[in-house]
C-alpha cells in the first residue's frame, strides 16, 4: 500500500514551503496532514514526507513518535487524552481517569493540555474539553459517537 498526499494537501506544502528556510521544517505540518487524511500516519507516509521535506525517513519517524497526538496505525478506539499535572490533579482528574476507565476508549494520560485555569481538561481530535465533571464526560462522549 502506497502514500499519496491529495492534491489539496500537495498544494498546501508547496505553499507552506516559501514560508520556511528550510523544508525540513515542514515535518510537523505534513505530519498533520497525514493524520487528518488517513487517520494514522504509515511507514509509507513516513517515506512521502521524508521526500517533500528533504529529512532521512528515519527523523520523520522519531519526530512521530515523539508525540502523543500522532499515531503510526489505525485507531480501533476514540483516543482521549487526560491531562495528568498539578492543576488538574488538584481540580479531579483522577475521578475523571477512573470514570473514563469504564468507557470504550483509548486513554492517553499526557503531561499538560495547556489549559491549568480550565482544569481538569481532556482532549479528542485537537479539541480541548474544560472543567470536566464525570457528568460532562459522558455529554461529549455521547455527541462524538
Amino acid at each position: 500500500m502506497s502514500f499519496k498526499f491529495s492534491d489539496e494537501n500537495l498544494a498546501e506544502i508547496e505553499a507552506l514551503k516559501k514560508r520556511y528556510p528550510s523544508p525540513k521544517a515542514l515535518t510537523l505540518p505534513c505530519l498533520w496532514m497525514v493524520e487528518y487524511q488517513e487517520g494514522f500516519i504509515s511507514l509509507d507516509a513516513i517515506d512521502e514526507i521524508a521526500k517533500h521535506t528533504d529529512t532521512p525517513p528515519m527523523e520523520v519517524y522519531r519526530v512521530a513518535t515523539f508525540y502523543t497526538m500522532f499515531h503510526l496505525e489505525p485507531q480501533k478506539k476514540m483516543n482521549v487524552q487526560v491531562c495528568k499535572t498539578l492543576s488538574c490533579k488538584l481540580c479531579g482528574s483522577d475521578e475523571i481517569l477512573e470514570h473514563l476507565k469504564e468507557k470504550d476508549v483509548n486513554i492517553v494520560h499526557v503531561e499538560c493540555l495547556g489549559s491549568c485555569g480550565t482544569a481538569p481538561v481532556m482532549q479528542i481530535e485537537d479539541i480541548n474539553y474544560e472543567n470536566l465533571t464525570t457528568e460532562k464526560v459522558d455529554e461529549v462522549l455521547k455527541g462524538l459517537k
